[in-house]
This record gives structure tokens, C-alpha cells and sequence, in this order.
């Protein structure tokens, strides 16, 4: 069995506040949109290969089985995104929820935190040069 791809899917309140967060600051693009009454009750952003799915409670409540959707809102889904410039990151979201300022982790990564609009925590993350003897 090959593995061709993991998209995580996070469940929000709702939709509309995060559009200007993945697309204005983070350069995605909004490939799918379904509409949920007059709101959006899911949507796909994407760049490049790299893929995150955003649904509303409301919407996965009226998608999935009662023993998934009983589940939906118990708390955030934490993400970990390597990238390769994270100088550009760190100004494009200047005004975001910080939640970890910048630091150096003991595993090689430059690395800082933000918390989206829809209440999930992001890390933003690049290798730090190998150290020069």
C-alpha cells in the first residue's frame, strides 16, 4: 500500500474569517468552495501540492455519522508546516494570533506558532543552517 496523500480537514465555526488568512497572507488559493445555506460550509485551499480542507460544525454535523459528528467540537487541530523562508512568515503574519514567538528548537528548526481565525494552532517552521566548525 502507497500512501498518495494526507489532507487534514479542520471543523470551525465558520469559514468566511480564514479566506483572507490562507489566500491574503499565505498566497494559497481557494480551489473548492461548497455553500452552506447563505455561508460557506466547506472549502479546499491549496498551493502547489500542499492542501488544507476547512468544514463547518454545522456542515460536518449534517455529513458524517453521530459518532464522528459528536466529536467535532471538542478542540483545535495543530498543524506543523515546514517552509522555506520563514522571515517572509513571520512579517505576514504580524498581526496574527501569536501563540509561540520565534525560537530555535533543539531539533534543527526555526520555528514560531500563530492560532488561525477559526481557532487552530499553526507552526510555521524552517531548518536552521548546519552549524560551521
Amino acid at each position: 500500500m502507497n500512501v498518495k496523500r494526507i489532507t487534514p480537514v479542520l471543523l470551525v465555526k465558520e469559514i468566511e474569517p480564514l479566506i483572507a488568512f490562507w489566500v491574503d497572507r499565505l498566497g494559497f488559493a481557494k480551489t473548492v468552495e461548497v455553500p452552506e445555506g447563505n455561508q460557506l460550509g466547506f472549502v479546499i485551499f491549496q498551493k502547489g501540492s500542499v492542501e488544507v480542507m476547512y468544514q463547518t460544525y454545522t456542515s460536518a454535523e449534517k455529513d458524517a455519522p453521530p459518532a464522528m459528528s459528536a466529536e467535532a467540537r471538542k478542540g483545535p487541530t495543530y498543524l506543523y508546516m515546514e517552509v522555506d523562508n520563514l522571515d517572509a512568515l513571520v512579517s505576514a503574519m504580524k498581526d496574527a494570533r501569536l501563540v509561540m514567538p520565534v525560537r530555535t528548537a533543539f531539533y534543527g528548526m526555526k520555528e514560531f506558532a500563530v492560532q488561525d481565525p477559526g481557532g487552530h494552532f499553526i507552526t510555521f517552521a524552517e531548518p536552521v543552517a548546519a552549524a560551521q566548525h
